[in-house]
């Protein structure tokens, strides 16, 4: 069971996703791992996995659409990690509960023609149309987790990162999350929030003069505080010691920094929601 537990990471690593994965970050970090003490993978192992999801176009949008993202990830023991849902980072502190190290994350663009996702199928928004594209962003930054209880099931996490390239702001992610078992069943479900300073909301809920003038959109300016807020959760079901099936959905509410803007109010909505179902197989390098 420690081999079926250590690969359920990657199958999950959707589980806790903002609605918009594509554009903006989870708003809490991405990775959910069942109830019990981590385990200490041995050596490389590398996962493959997909994961449709049914959410929203983009950030703030009230305009569905579906979404296949790719679950690829490299880790080296519990040491190291490299994926396109959790970034690249390094537990370089690992002991008595808590993980700690830096880490570097990508936040892919927004296309203003159906919303921007690379992995979008069907669906889609215009309501983007003439607010310009945003280019992929990294972020790099650091983490710091720590788990409690006696089975350690309860997951705390946080993460604060400098934005670079698509956008320049400071984004903060913090995450409580509970972990049980019941039968072959793996759950996982608490709250997550996400803060961020004013060029991260302008960037992604702004509307300046010229996007006022192409949109007839007012012109807003949205101060640094609160992105969003909300509850996410999954259900595992391991098939075999190298393969995962992952139930996940989430619910987030924006901010009233983003939400004030005229962007959300005239084209968008508050409410956010996500719906997947994952498959992942890994094995050892």
């Amino acid at each position: 069971m420690r081999l079926v537990r250590a690969m359920l990471l990657p199958a999950v690593g959707l589980a806790l996703a903002h609605p918009a994965l594509a554009q903006t970050p989870p708003t809490a970090p991405a990775s959910a791992r069942p109830a019990g003490p981590p385990p200490t993978p041995q050596g490389w192992t590398m996962t493959v996995g997909v994961a449709p999801v049914f959410g929203m176009a983009w950030a703030g949008s009230k305009d569905t659409a579906l979404s296949i993202f790719p679950d690829l990830r490299i880790n080296y023991k519990d040491t190291l990690f490299l994926s396109v849902q959790d970034g690249l980072g390094w537990n370089a502190v690992n002991r008595d509960g808590w993980k700690a190290g830096p880490i570097v994350r990508s936040r892919f663009g927004r296309n203003e023609d159906d919303g921007g996702s690379p992995f979008l199928i069907a669906g889609g928004s215009d309501a983007l149309r003439g607010m310009g594209d945003v280019d992929i962003a990294g972020e790099a930054g650091a983490f710091v987790e720590k788990r409690l209880g006696a089975k350690r099931q309860w997951r705390l996490r946080a993460e604060v990162r400098q934005g670079f390239g698509g956008h320049e702001g400071v984004v903060g992610d913090v995450l409580a999350q509970y972990s049980g078992r019941s039968g072959k069943l793996i759950y996982a479900v608490g709250p997550r929030a996400t803060l961020a300073s004013g060029d991260f909301m302008r960037t992604y809920y702004g509307v300046d003069a010229g996007q006022a003038v192409r949109t007839g959109l007012a012109v807003s300016r949205p101060d640094g505080g609160l992105v969003s807020y909300g509850v996410g959760g999954n259900l595992i079901r391991p098939l075999s010691q190298k393969r995962v099936v992952a139930l996940f959905a989430g619910v987030d509410r924006l901010g009233g920094e983003p939400a004030g803007s005229s962007l959300i109010r005239e084209r968008g909505q508050r409410t956010q929601f996500s719906v997947g179902l994952g498959y992942s197989y890994r094995f050892g390098l």
